[in-house]
């Protein structure tokens, strides 16, 4: 803004408020058993002090932020939409007497500070920590009203040493089917051949296979799996992080290849992660995406017999997942996934090199990109065939990309007819196609419907399903192939188990160690929970190894320990400091416990009182994590249930997704486009108040936005209406022109030199007065609780184009007035209020806090018009509208109708039948 003018002094105004609201603590949320000052805001709003115990704190409101990443580019004007959205809504609660925790920290493990260590050699604490200053800096000069003293940092050893306890959890518990729970894994019964006859111990071998079934029921746990390696990044990337056969970050090439990795058993959770979708109040959209997500399927697990005596009797066994087995008689061929360990013994020696080159083209390609419907179907046949189990029928067997290992067998029968895919992949490699259901409407038709019909061309010797409604005839070829041994009933699901290791220095070390047995072999255990927190070692290089080993590796004196045991040089993913981030907050400081009892039970909305809810009362978060982040951390919170740690079944009561806050052009925001705005260049120019009220007004909280500079001029200027409302302008000349000659650091106590408008008089509102006020209040409250912000603006924007036309602004009225603008521009309503306290209550002291000020109420008495608009029929049709007062009776309503100068034309000369009078409303004369 240079040497413009500023339309009111924010510059001075909002670091002043900020360092109030700092060195006051304004913002603290209390826990159970904590001692409140007597001094404090909250203590006098709520008549409490000392320590108080949560049956006397008021009904809790836990709001919650999606912690940010902390970026070395800071942050951009998309940033902080959500975090303005839950401010103004904390900051309403507190003033609805409600407590209110609204804490922020950082999910600060991430590849970006590896990838810069890696080209640098500095370590990558160093620069996180640099990120999280300017983050700090940059949203505490937003005015968010955050609990400070919560503050959390993933990468802080305070902090993991909590996430490795709870992956400990995992790994010592196992999921007891019978009672769908999390069990501590010594409670696993084990088979009759595993048992150790009393009064003995196991001998090598018999304690290694015990070892084997327990480790193969653990939550976390080792196994082999196909994973996306980034030979240029040294590391496991998930499916998310590769784009086209890419990583995300730094666009290298990728390839599928096996490695061992820890796994989480969230599939275990996977009903329960569905059925408690119903526990929560979140969109039907979001919860549609985590059962998509989730992808349960009921079906039958079908055996098809392959051809080929060389194979073993159970390699001869391909076994398909279908939905959809009352179609079995329609499969024409069989499609395995090109990496189903099957393909390379199948696989004839004429096709052999064809088979081959389209695994290494697949292995380049991310399970999206193969699964995309509008993909032209590739395949390539392998030269053996199966036998379809229901008709005999010799078919034959493909491999192609868009069947993946992970879902399912890794093997579909293929039924052309009845199924979209496999009838484009049967066009294009001219497979028979076989009807086997018609549809309800013979206008519909057989060749690609998918869906419920009549069986038809399904029978055989002993089986027949025509004519059979699709429902019965699954039921009916279920029930077969389970009496034959052909097949089963059996529930799948799109949701695999979670891999859960990284090939990185810069995350949470496992805290496992690996010993051998007495026969040689490695077996892995858990390091004691007195140990935590296992930190990473320091490093000078923080690549992998040249043989591919994770960076941890290189630190030969912290893997090898004493014992002969080895540690763990994998490193737990993002994900995990973020999946538990939402508990520390409750507790932060504890080092006993990951949380207490006494503040999760009372955060967490499980302490008996009236109207809590149970979980974070609101969650505001962008869309991107609307699947993974939310599934992960339920898991997480599930485990932590079932053994007794939390008191909640699900974490996140209400959860609402933010719109994306596109750039100038239209764009999603980012360096390569050059249309990022950064906050600081708003801040300098129009000042925080402003940009926070600009990012609500841009329009509905969860649509996507393009951003306007010339937007913000727009609420820029109504907060310099309403400046002008209070101010008084002699006194704003007077403090201008010594802003002029007054040093910078010493321009703060000239604010004080401002006056009131002397138009502000403590005198009673007329009743019009009274009417816009409460318009506004209704208005404001009700659209905060919807959180429709943009029309809480709209009808402050009213109210005060209203007030400024008065000659007499009462100052009651302004003063309510102040308490509805401070959740959305707090700095400019708390100098305002001062102010307002310093003229009409300088005998006042301490001055009334505004955060904890109590939310004004509307009259709806005030609110009523004191006339009313009176439609005049006559015989039906409108003749006049009359603006009568509204507490006219019958008879003075059927007069005023009589009257009027546009109806007395058509009465003329007319006989009067009826009249019809409505009160309120309408005068209806019939007339003949």
């Amino acid at each position: 803004m240079g040497n413009v003018r500023k339309l009111y002094p924010f510059h001075l105004i909002e670091p002043k408020w900020q360092r109030i609201w700092e060195e006051t603590g304004v913002f603290r949320a209390f826990n159970p058993g904590d001692e409140i000052p007597s001094d404090h805001p909250f203590a006098r709003r709520h008549g409490l002090s000392g320590r108080a115990d949560a049956a006397r704190l008021p009904r809790k409101y836990y709001i919650l932020d999606m912690f940010p990443y902390p970026s070395g580019a800071g942050l951009h004007v998309g940033h902080p939409e959500g975090y303005t959205a839950t401010d103004i809504l904390a900051r309403y609660q507190r003033a609805r007497g409600l407590h209110v925790l609204h804490p922020m920290g950082w999910d600060a493990f991430g590849l970006p500070a590896e990838q810069y260590a890696i080209k640098t050699g500095q370590h990558p604490r160093i620069t996180t920590e640099r990120n999280i200053a300017t983050f700090r800096r940059q949203i505490k000069s937003l005015g968010f009203s955050y609990d400070w003293t919560r503050e959390v940092d993933t990468t802080d050893p305070a902090y993991f040493r909590w996430t490795q306890w709870i992956f400990l959890q995992l790994y010592h518990s196992w999921f007891n089917p019978r009672t769908r729970k999390a069990e501590p894994i010594e409670t696993l019964p084990y088979p009759p051949e595993l048992e150790v006859p009393p009064g003995t111990q196991p001998d090598p071998e018999l304690e290694a296979r015990r070892r084997a079934w327990r480790d193969a029921h653990r939550l976390a746990y080792v196994a082999e799996a196909p994973v996306w390696w980034c030979p240029a990044l040294g590391t496991v990337l998930a499916n998310e992080e590769v784009v086209n056969g890419r990583s995300e970050v730094g666009g290298h090439p990728v390839v599928r290849r096996p490695m061992r990795q820890w796994m989480l058993r969230i599939t275990a959770y996977a009903d329960r992660l569905l059925e408690d979708l119903d526990l929560i109040d979140w969109s039907p959209s979001l919860k549609e995406m985590q059962r998509n997500w989730i992808g349960r399927s009921e079906g039958a697990e079908v055996i098809f017999i392959i051809d080929d005596p060389q194979l073993s009797a159970q390699e001869r066994q391909l076994r398909v997942f279908t939905t959809r087995p009352d179609t079995l008689f329609g499969a024409t061929y069989m499609v395995l996934a090109p990496e189903h360990p099957l393909v390379a013994k199948i696989t004839r020696p004429e096709c052999r090199a064809a088979v081959e080159a389209y695994q290494a083209e697949v292995q380049r390609k991310s399970d999206l990109e193969r699964t995309e419907l509008a993909r032209e179907k590739t395949g390539v046949f392998t030269g053996a065939h199966a036998i379809n189990p229901v008709n005999g029928q010799r078919i034959p067997i493909w491999i192609a990309d868009y069947v993946l290992m992970s879902y399912g067998t890794g093997a579909i029968m293929a039924v052309p007819a009845h199924d979209t895919r496999d009838l484009e992949f049967a066009e294009k490699f001219h497979l028979p196609v076989v009807q086997v259901v018609r549809p309800p409407d013979d206008s519909i038709p057989w060749r690609g419907f998918t869906g419920d019909g009549v069986a038809v061309n399904s029978s055989c010797r002993d089986l027949s399903l025509d004519g059979l409604p699709t429902p019965q005839a699954k039921e009916k070829v279920i029930q077969w192939l389970e009496s034959r041994g052909l097949g089963r009933r059996t529930v799948q699901y799109k949701l695999r188990d979670w891999l859960f290791s990284r090939q990185r220095y810069w995350g949470e070390p496992f805290p496992i160690v690996w010993r051998r047995d007495p026969r040689g072999e490695w077996y892995h255990e858990a390091v004691p929970e007195s140990e935590l927190p296992v930190l990473p070692p320091e490093l000078d290089d923080y690549k992998p190894t040249p043989d591919g080993q994770p960076p941890l590796a290189r630190a030969r004196d912290w893997v090898e320990r004493p014992d002969g045991s080895r540690r763990e040089t994998n490193t737990m993913p993002q994900w995990a400091g973020s999946c538990w981030y939402y508990l520390r907050y409750l507790d932060p400081k504890n080092d006993q416990r990951f949380v207490g009892p006494a503040p999760e039970r009372y955060w967490m909305g499980t302490d008996p009182a009236e109207g809590r809810t149970p979980g974070v009362d609101l969650y505001v978060g962008g869309t991107e994590h609307a699947v993974l982040h939310l599934l992960y951390a339920r898991f997480w919170h599930k485990v932590l249930y079932d053994l007794g740690h939390v008191s909640t079944p699900e974490p996140f009561h209400k959860l609402v997704n933010q719109g994306l806050i596109l750039g100038e052009d239209g764009q999603k925001m980012s360096k390569s486009r050059g249309n990022v705005v950064n906050p600081d260049d708003i801040l300098a120019q129009y000042g925080a108040d402003a940009f926070r009220l600009y990012e609500m007004f841009m329009g509905p909280l969860q649509d996507t936005k393009p951003w306007s500079t010339r937007g913000v001029e727009g609420v820029y200027r109504f907060l310099g209406r309403v400046w002008r409302l209070f101010i008084d302008e002699s006194s704003e000349t007077e403090f201008e022109q010594n802003l002029a000659v007054t040093p910078p650091d010493q321009q703060e106590p000239l604010l004080e030199q401002l006056r009131l408008h002397p138009s502000i008089r403590d005198l009673e509102p007329d009743p019009s007065q009274n009417k816009a006020l409460h318009a506004c209040i209704k208005k404001v409250t009700e659209d905060l609780e919807a959180l429709r912000f943009n029309t809480a603006i709209s009808a402050m924007m009213i109210f005060v184009n209203q007030a400024g036309s008065w000659e007499v602004r009462p100052a009651r009225l302004l003063r309510s007035f102040l308490q509805l603008l401070a959740p959305f521009a707090p700095h400019l309503a708390e100098e305002l209020w001062a102010l307002w306290h310093r003229t009409f209550a300088p005998d006042q002291r301490p001055v009334p806090c505004l955060t904890y000020e109590p939310w004004p109420a509307w009259d709806p008495a005030l609110l009523e018009e004191e006339t009313l608009q009176i439609v005049v029929q006559v015989n039906g049709r409108v003749r006049d509208v009359l603006r009568l007062p509204r507490d006219l009776d019958r008879d003075a309503l059927e007069k005023a109708a009589f009257a009027s100068e546009k109806v007395r034309p058509f009465l003329a000369g007319k006989t009067i039948r009826k009249v019809i009078v409505v009160p309120g409303r309408l005068v209806n004369i019939a007339v003949g």
